[in-house]
């Protein structure tokens, strides 16, 4: 079992930026591909982007790409989400997850996932 928890999340006005950190126990961190969701109520899960083990490959939406970056420290067992220029429409609960397999944006392939951390942009 791995165990996610998210942390970082808040209120932020538009055009802010906000870090959010993941951090994994329970097994070997870099072991896994770790990616980032988020999904508001009434919508479909959202990818936002993928990092390998190793941290040397990213992966992004194509509508997000240039906004977010996703870093992560094995050292840490930590992946982070730091999100620049923030808009309205970014606010939704953002959750990390894990896989031991590919980098693969569809959220069921992934085994583990965590609670979610709440971001909110205001205008």
């Amino acid at each position: 079992q791995v165990q996610l928890v998210e942390s970082g999340g808040g209120l932020v006005q538009a055009g802010g930026s906000l870090r959010l950190s993941c951090v994994a126990s329970g097994r070997i961190f870099s072991n896994y591909v770790m990616a980032w969701f988020r999904q508001t109520p009434g919508k479909e899960r959202e990818f936002i982007g993928v990092i390998s083990q190793s941290g040397g490959s990213t992966t992004y939406s194509d509508s997000l790409k240039g906004r977010f970056t996703i870093s992560r420290d094995n050292a840490k067992n930590t992946v982070y989400l730091q999100m620049n220029s923030l808009k309205p429409e970014d606010t939704a609960v953002y959750y990390c997850a894990a896989s031991r397999f590919s980098m693969t944006s569809t959220a069921t392939n992934y085994n583990y996932r965590g609670q979610g951390t709440q971001v909110t942009v205001s205008s």
